[in-house]
């Protein structure tokens, strides 16, 4: 028996493979849960790192000494008021453990939301403080830090 396939047949299928290979991760507001919308940030965070960030859910920056750099800087300019130098912790929790306010931040999808869309408390959202490649850059330096225990931490999965 000789299996035929038709071109149409093929075209749809290969559509349906490169869709769902490409689809974008829909990010949500930590609280609400509602879609966050990239389009009120702050510009000039659509880099290629973002992008592949928002089809993967992992932060490219991960293990990049150069972005962790960057991202320290970052962290002190925008974070450490309430979070303390070395993210120990202040007005806000420290962020270095494993204590998550919101257990989705154990995942760089859910930190990326707690960071774009604010959450609960003091923590507004810091859309307009850093774009979205400078996020990525302090979520960088924060999974560097990291102390708690590894197989509660998604991100190195």
């Amino acid at each position: 028996m000789k299996l035929r396939i038709s071109m149409a047949a093929l075209a749809v299928g290969v559509a349906l493979v490169s869709a769902e290979s490409y689809a974008e991760i829909t990010f949500r507001h930590a609280v609400t849960g509602e879609t966050l919308d990239f389009e009120y940030g702050k510009k000039g965070g659509d880099t290629d790192a973002f992008k592949k960030f928002k089809e993967t859910g992992k932060n490219p920056y991960n293990g990049d000494n150069e972005a962790i750099e960057k991202g320290h800087s970052l962290y002190l300019t925008a974070c450490s008021g309430c979070h303390g130098h070395e993210a120990e912790g202040k007005l806000g929790p420290g962020l270095g453990d494993d204590y998550w306010t919101y257990p989705r931040a154990a995942t760089d999808v859910g930190l990326f939301e707690v960071l774009w869309g604010g959450a609960q408390g003091m923590m507004g959202p810091q859309s307009t403080n850093l774009n979205a490649d400078e996020m990525l850059r302090v979520m960088a330096w924060l999974r560097d830090i990291y102390k708690g225990d590894p197989t509660k931490a998604e991100w190195l999965k």
